[in-house]
């Protein structure tokens, strides 16, 4: 299954760069992330829990950032378990591009799944994909842009 877009972020790429490599926002950002720990420098292991279609699981898994062409690309890739659910791993190149208004920022995954999961059928776990990404991507926005609404913790954008 492939994934792509992109959203543009009203902010420099240095600013959404060094938001994308931090635990904080991450854990903020993904949906159902429950713990997500750096446990070297470029590698996490992380705890999420989703839902696709009838099925919800926890996935324990870790995810590895190859930062060789940063800070304009980057990639990183992943895998993680979710018990009987089964199985998911893949791998994302992301690229940053200046605008006058903030930083383009597009994405290309690549991604498998097995078991309970890939019986449901692509359209569902691309539609449950999808609505996934948006949702990042919403959270992530709303952390990196510099604040404009007090109840946005500004500590959290550093």
């Amino acid at each position: 299954m492939e994934l792509n877009d992109s959203i543009i972020i009203p902010a420099t790429p240095d600013r959404v760069f060094a938001a994308l490599n931090d635990p904080e926002i991450l854990r903020a950002a993904i949906p159902g992330c429950e713990t997500l720990d750096r446990t070297e420098k470029d590698r996490f292991d992380a705890v999420v829990v989703l839902r696709a279609g009838p099925i919800k699981a926890r996935f324990g898994g870790q995810v590895t950032l190859d930062r060789s062409g940063a800070p304009d690309h980057f990639s990183l890739a992943g895998e993680g378990t979710g018990g009987v659910a089964g199985f998911a791993k893949g791998a994302a190149q992301v690229q940053l591009a200046s605008l006058p208004k903030g930083t383009r920022l597009t994405y290309v995954v690549e991604a498998q799944i097995g078991g309970k999961l890939a019986q449901l059928g692509s359209r569902l776990i691309l539609g449950a994909a999808r609505s996934l990404a948006t949702s990042f991507f919403e959270r992530f926005s709303a952390l990196v842009v510099p604040v404009t609404n007090p109840s946005i913790d500004q500590r959290k954008v550093s």
